[in-house]
């Protein structure tokens, strides 16, 4: 993973588990209808999956890093379905999930190309009428020093709506949040 160490302690630490339970899922799923069966890109260390497995019939996560990967088979691997695949060339067949989601993993995609890539994959395998949604985190003094040697490419909330409606998405809309300035989008399959 493009990470370094104190954020890699961070992203796995029980604190950042609750945090993401507790403050990051309620407000970028807000009013998302999710579905049976959803696709969580780049769950990292897990912290949104262990949400997600509770709260869903039938979740499948892709994470890019390998070792992350099979740690996650051997914790969740019973309760979700693991791959290790790049969110932008999913092994998956097109229409087959309610919804796709992603959590703070956009900035570290390393390039706006790779993230289209990984935009226009989650409208393929969306069902018609599925839900796209997620969260990311804005630049600040302290994400770039969290990030200090990592890779950090965050998305432009001004540009992201035609971005994604660039990769087939309607009904688009990215909000930023008034304490954090993290942002939330959302975006349908037609």
């Amino acid at each position: 993973m493009p990470m370094n160490r104190a954020h890699r302690k961070l992203c796995s630490s029980e604190e950042w588990a609750q945090t993401t339970k507790n403050r990051i899922l309620p407000w970028a799923l807000e009013g998302v209808e999710l579905g049976d069966d959803i696709l969580e890109i780049g769950p990292g260390y897990g912290a949104n999956l262990r949400v997600l497995v509770d709260t869903v019939p039938h979740l499948t996560a892709a994470e890019i890093d390998g070792d992350t990967a099979r740690l996650l088979a051997e914790r969740w691997g019973e309760r979700a379905h693991i791959l290790h695949a790049d969110g932008a060339e999913l092994p998956l067949p097109d229409t087959s999930y309610d919804s796709v989601v992603c959590f703070t993993m956009l900035h570290h995609v390393p390039t706006s190309a790779h993230q289209d890539r990984i935009f226009a994959e989650a409208f393929r395998v969306l069902r018609p009428g599925g839900t796209f949604a997620g969260s990311d985190s804005q630049p600040s003094l302290r994400f770039w020093l969290l990030h200090l040697r990592d890779t950090m490419n965050t998305v432009d909330p001004g540009g992201l709506p035609a971005r994604l409606t660039g990769a087939g998405f309607t009904d688009v809309s990215v909000d930023l949040h008034p304490e954090s300035g993290g942002l939330r989008f959302r975006g349908k399959r037609p």
